[in-house]
């Protein structure tokens, strides 16, 4: 289960990574927002 730390961090990965393509002006922000949490699983 999640605390409120790691909730804080799958938060901040969903908003750089819609930042990102924002930026990059291509891309989908679906695959990041629902893959945030595997990823901050993955690297922490």
């Amino acid at each position: 289960m999640f605390d409120k730390i790691d909730e804080l961090g799958v938060n901040s990965i969903r908003t750089l990574s819609m930042d990102a393509i924002q930026k990059a002006n291509s891309g989908h922000p679906g695959l990041p927002m629902g893959a945030a949490p595997m990823a901050y699983a993955l690297w922490t």
